[in-house]
């Protein structure tokens, strides 16, 4: 069984399957993942779209069907009579299920580790109880469980390889594809994958973005993810000029002047692509005051908390409004050597991330402890 709720999880899930899958065709696959998953040769008992809760206000809504969910998936494991379960990041459900699945007597591997460093060591000797083995994408998680004595391995990060593999348009293509105008470079939105990210963070980010395109000849590309209605983005954006995009991020994250950017993996992914963005995030209040009282870090963008510093600006809750928006892309914009310089630190992250191969030493990891007696 594997356990993935968010799109991100589903796109490693996906390429953590086809790896499986090489090593043994015959391997059944059950569990919570997306179309990719699905794709990749995945039994999908409930799809990564009905598990998008976000924050403790909205879980909390929900609970009856997140127990139904767990119930479901715990009967699943005893009738096919699965013995290894891997958790693919999520741990609000997935350190919760974990400790049910424990008692079953299942072999439990982490995949792409929660951000226990932020969250504190309480979390630690928490994963340290329930599995079998941890495989972590970022070096210094690592040292960290190694240091608290949990079974790990640090594969690289996934994002590599997905990057290198991706068959990229040229720019003019990009440009004729999408009837872009030549004559301007893009504005790159990426707004989340959540309905209730979207509705909180693209009122604020669609308007500071007409006004920065306006001043500096840019045009607004909106990256939709796979999972959002793009009528939604529409009704938000309103008569602001904005194009839509779906399925060729990767496209506009490489040839982008700039982009306005959702805490979580998109920061990575732009840093990676050496984009300068501006970091945003906004939730209830309610949740952002839980979560503040429990996060351990001076930064939430992955992107930062990869370079040890801010090379790119933060701008979390009441912060995130237009106005700051349009003056922290104003500041990078109108300087030049900030602008280079933000590229070259963004640009030295790679090197933090290991080697491209992560899902196919992930899958061998999986295997091995698959296959022991």
């Amino acid at each position: 069984m594997i356990i993935a709720g968010e799109v991100s999880g589903d796109i490693h899930g996906a390429s953590l399957i086809r790896e499986l899958k090489e090593l043994d065709s015959s391997l059944e696959i059950f569990g919570i993942g997306g179309d990719l998953m699905k794709d990749a040769g995945m039994k999908i008992n409930y799809h990564i779209n009905r598990m998008a809760f976000l924050g403790f206000v909205e879980v909390l809504k929900h609970i009856p069907f997140i127990k139904k969910v767990r119930n479901d998936l715990l009967e699943i494991i005893k009738e096919k009579n699965i013995k290894s379960v891997v958790l693919i990041d999520y741990p609000g459900f997935n350190l919760s299920i974990a400790k049910k699945i424990k008692r079953l007597g299942v072999k439990i591997i982490y995949y792409i580790s929660p951000q226990v460093w932020a969250w504190g060591s309480d979390r630690i000797n928490k994963i340290k109880n329930l599995v079998t083995k941890m495989l972590v994408v970022f070096s210094f998680e690592e040292e960290l469980y190694n240091q608290a004595g949990v079974n790990v391995e640090f594969v690289g990060h996934p994002l590599l390889e997905r990057i290198k593999n991706y068959n990229f348009l040229t720019k003019d293509e990009l440009w004729k594809k999408f009837e872009l105008d030549k004559s301007k470079e893009v504005l790159l939105i990426l707004p989340g994958s959540r309905n209730q990210e979207v509705e909180k963070i693209f009122p604020e980010t669609i308007a500071a973005a007409e006004k920065i395109a306006a001043e500096f000849n840019l045009q607004i590309v909106t990256a939709c993810s796979s999972n959002i209605d793009e009528k939604l983005l529409t009704r938000i954006s309103g008569s602001v000029n904005n194009k839509i995009v779906k399925g060729y991020t990767y496209d506009f994250l490489k040839y982008s002047k700039i982009g306005i950017v959702k805490s979580g993996t998109s920061t990575l992914e732009a840093a990676l692509f050496e984009l300068p963005m501006v970091i945003v995030y906004k939730t209830s209040y309610l949740t952002y005051l839980i979560g503040k009282n429990l996060i351990k870090v001076d930064n939430i963008g992955m992107a930062n908390i990869i370079a040890g510093e801010n090379v790119v600006p933060e701008l979390i809750q009441d912060k995130a409004d237009s106005i700051s928006i349009y003056n922290e892309c104003k500041k990078i914009l109108s300087d030049g050597l900030l602008y280079q310089m933000i590229k070259n630190k963004l640009g030295k992250i790679k090197e933090k991330l290991g080697t491209e191969g992560a899902s196919k030493r992930a899958a061998k990891a999986i295997y091995a402890i698959v296959n022991e007696t």
